[in-house]
């Protein structure tokens, strides 16, 4: 069929010497807690703009408006604050701008040193957090936060991609978004828990709790290696060729090796790979570079992750009761993305792609529609307590759509499609592209509640309709295939194939080929 295509499996991949080694499972499971960071925030920002001491402390205006929100006045606009959605959308706008800055720090000293350099800026955001006196220091906050975030998002699924054996590629780098799902989940119930405490200090206690996540990354980055990719890029080939033998568990590395150094001297003759990224031979890259984390965004996700017990006080939900639903969405998202990772290197990438995307479309509908019907445009309705569980339930099973389809893979298959020479600049699209979407959806969801209503889930759900048709017809297969050799992929798919000339595979895939 005119599709996406499949690996290739004619024989022309190699297949290199080793095994999978403990060392390169630890390592990589060290690696990816730096997805805690990320999704600790995420779910501790929704938590603490719901609760009350924080809210009358920073925001009057929108703690006035909720107590006065009742039957009689629109609830869906009781949160619809421009200055509430900057502190949770700053950070994304310093993510946004710091991830350019970490794309020349992780091409000129490794994977490993922007990790660090996230972790410690991380951990700075925190502090000051949490003991921020007025707006302000929040914001400055969020906006290193936001650094740490960019540096780690960066880094990390490159870092995941490059360590691990082709074979299992897809399941360690997902363990990237595990710990971002466990980030969201911890959130969740520390939330809950200093939700219960009235002396005014919770929400300080849920935002400086974040610098535990960081000092995990921090501390776990100090003992990591760097990546075999990344020391030969920066000449260090006797050390790459150790670190190699280490984590695949034999001396005969010889194959792998060379052609790591071969995609290294064809990255060499790129002087600038901002504007190599742009060249004909690249275009396939750079559209999965900016669709497919645009795309992880438009799925609506942050509706829920960010925005979470705001929505559910919004329907009905007490405050101790949104806050639960809410720990409870985020357990359904790590159970589900251990589906994706048990999954993804037997069926591959397109397979979780599609079937999320069908289940995501179906639950958007069906709550819209619920809220639409019993809750009304109006705002001013009330959701039955089995309506409301319903609702909560659906909401529960959009979380475990996206959590084994876009939430790993739209971190996973960029980062193993670009080919060196422009695989720090590629990344830092992604990441680039995937804040400045967060931070619009952040920016805007409160006050596209309050103008669209139960519209929004209908909106979210379209979305997710055309970028299921988008995995159909452009996302190739890229399951089992080398890192170095995945032009290949692209020169046997039915649309990029047009852009993939000979003299645009590398010299160890011409060897392949004959």
């Amino acid at each position: 069929m005119a599709g996406g295509g499949l690996a290739p499996s004619n024989g022309k991949v190699k297949h290199y010497n080793g095994r999978v080694t403990s060392f390169v499972i630890v390592t990589c499971v060290i690696a990816a807690t730096g997805g805690l960071i990320f999704g600790y925030d995420i779910g501790v920002s929704g938590g603490v703009t719901s609760m009350d001491e924080f809210l009358e402390k920073f925001f009057p205006s929108v703690y006035q408006q909720e107590k006065t929100a009742s039957g009689s006045k629109n609830q869906w606009c009781q949160f619809d604050s421009q200055m509430l959605t900057s502190f949770t959308s700053s950070l994304y706008v310093a993510g946004l701008i710091s991830t350019y800055f970490a794309s020349m720090v992780t091409q000129a000293f490794g994977r490993k040193s922007s990790m660090l350099f996230g972790g410690a800026a991380f951990l700075l955001g925190s502090a000051i957090n949490g003991v921020a006196m007025n707006v302000a220091m929040l914001i400055i906050g969020r906006i290193l936060l936001g650094v740490g975030v960019g540096f780690a998002n960066q880094a990390v699924p490159l870092y995941l991609s490059e360590m691990a054996p082709p074979q299992l590629r897809g399941a360690l780098n997902m363990g990237f978004q595990m710990a971002t799902t466990i980030g969201i989940f911890v959130a969740g119930l520390v939330n809950y828990g200093t939700g219960k405490l009235h002396a005014g200090y919770g929400w300080r206690i849920s935002v400086a709790l974040a610098a535990v996540p960081a000092l995990i990354m921090t501390l776990g980055a100090i003992a990591l290696p760097d990546t075999p990719n990344s020391l030969v890029e920066r000449g260090l080939r006797d050390q790459a060729k150790a670190t190699l033998q280490k984590i695949r568990g034999t001396d005969d590395v010889e194959a792998e090796l060379q052609d790591m150094i071969e995609a290294s001297e064809e990255a060499k003759k790129v002087s600038d790979p901002w504007s190599s990224i742009l060249r004909p031979e690249h275009r396939p890259h750079l559209v999965m570079a900016i669709a497919i984390p645009m795309f992880q965004q438009l799925t609506g996700i942050n509706v829920i992750m960010f925005y979470a017990p705001v929505l559910f006080k919004t329907i009905g939900f007490g405050d101790s009761a949104s806050l639960m639903s809410a720990v409870i969405s985020g357990l359904v998202n790590v159970f589900a993305t251990t589906v994706s990772i048990a999954t993804v290197d037997k069926f591959g990438r397109r397979v979780l792609f599609l079937e999320g995307g069908i289940q995501m479309v179906v639950s958007q509908v069906a709550v819209g529609a619920i809220l639409g019907t019993f809750f009304g445009d109006a705002g001013t309705g009330k959701l039955s307590p089995g309506l409301a569980n319903l609702v909560l339930a659906l909401i529960c099973v959009y979380v475990a759509a996206f959590a084994w389809s876009w939430g790993p893979l739209g971190w996973l298959v960029p980062s193993e499609i670009f080919p060196l020479n422009i695989r720090s600049a590629g990344q830092s699209i992604v990441v680039g592209v995937n804040f400045f979407f967060t931070f619009v959806i952040a920016q805007l969801f409160l006050m596209a509640l309050c103008h669209l209503k139960s519209g929004l889930f209908h909106l979210f759900a379209a979305f997710v309709v055309v970028m299921t048709l988008f995995v159909v017809f452009l996302v190739p297969e890229t399951k089992g295939v080398p890192i170095e050799e995945m032009s290949l992929v692209w020169k046997n798919h039915w649309f990029w194939k047009k852009y993939m000339l000979d003299d645009h595979i590398t010299p160890s895939e011409h060897r392949r080929e004959d």
